[in-house]
């Protein structure tokens, strides 16, 4: 199996909602209003979201309504950035746990959770590599 991922799927509670949120944060996708899955081209990858029901069934998971030991993350080039993102996550209807203030590691990170309760980390690394295309890459 390649080191990669290639698709993250959410499960949502509301896909009209979930869809509402991510697209007032400026995503885009080409998923007409009654597709029962959305798909939005996320750099190398696609974020997908889908029934929260119907994805536990496929995933053969029993849904236990908790938070599933997952984060997403979306790295960005400055710390100044990170709070430019919250503030514009927080617009769109997330809620902010944790504002954007320097980390252990050295850099920059706060995170917002989408109406679903999908945690995000938006952080400043740096000491990864992030390219104008938005990927990042470890050092060495």
């Amino acid at each position: 199996m390649d080191q990669r991922v290639s698709l993250i799927t959410l499960g949502v509670a509301d896909l009209g909602r979930a869809r509402a949120f991510y697209e007032a944060l400026g995503w885009s996708t080409g998923a007409k209003p009654d597709d029962d899955v959305v798909f939005f081209q996320a750099g190398g990858m696609i974020v997908a979201l889908w029934d929260r029901a119907r994805l536990a069934e496929d995933s053969a998971v029993e849904d236990s309504g908790g938070w599933g030991g997952v984060t997403l993350a979306h790295n960005v080039s400055s710390a100044r950035a990170v709070d430019a993102v919250l503030a514009e996550a927080q617009k769109a209807g997330a809620t902010i746990p944790r504002a954007g203030a320097e980390t252990f590691w050295g850099g920059y990170s706060g995170v917002f959770v989408d109406p679903n309760g999908h945690p995000w980390e938006v952080a400043h690394n740096p000491h990864w590599t992030l390219r104008a295309d938005g990927s990042v890459s470890l050092p060495g």
